[in-house]
């Protein structure tokens, strides 16, 4: 059996069985904590730009009511270009159209990412703090004190 034993210990570092116990409590939350990062940093660009979704708009409802010969200024690359009305208000369209397509990439990846994170959470069984000992929602969780969460399942990794 010692050889038996032995050669299903080195097995799980290269099959995919291994994957379920081979990381430890740390790579879990910290692979968790990562995703968790990258998740928050999607959140936060998507914020960003639908706010120069917002700028766009505004300067585009201002520049319809001028005169389209007027001059007007616009910022390329940090060097401020002399231009028409005429000819900034389609590019102000264009650029308003890409971000708003980016944006929406953004919340499919959002998304992605959060079913992601839901399944890893399942797979290994992670509770964030203040989360309830069945699952059952925040609200629920942070009524009761969610602290005494690991005396049911034993198994799972607790995440602050």
């Amino acid at each position: 059996m010692a050889a038996n034993s032995s050669s299903t210990v080195s097995k799980p570092s290269n099959s995919t069985g291994g994957k379920q116990s081979g990381p430890s409590a740390e790579q879990v939350v910290a692979a968790f904590q990562r995703m968790r990062s990258e998740q928050r940093s999607m959140a936060s660009k998507a914020a960003e730009l639908e706010m120069e979704i917002n700028e766009h708009s505004l300067v585009i409802e201002t520049l319809k009511d001028v005169d389209p010969t007027r001059k007007c200024f616009r910022l390329v690359g940090g060097v401020l270009v002399e231009r028409t009305v005429k000819e900034v208000l389609p590019a102000l369209e264009s650029n308003k159209e890409q971000i708003s397509k980016y944006v929406e990439s953004i919340n499919t990846q959002m998304q992605l990412k959060g079913r992601e994170l839901t399944e890893y959470r399942e797979k290994y069984n992670i509770r964030l703090v203040g989360e309830g000992e069945d699952g059952q929602g925040k609200s629920s969780a942070s009524s009761n004190g969610g602290e005494g969460g690991g005396s049911k399942g034993g198994a799972g990794v607790l995440v602050s």
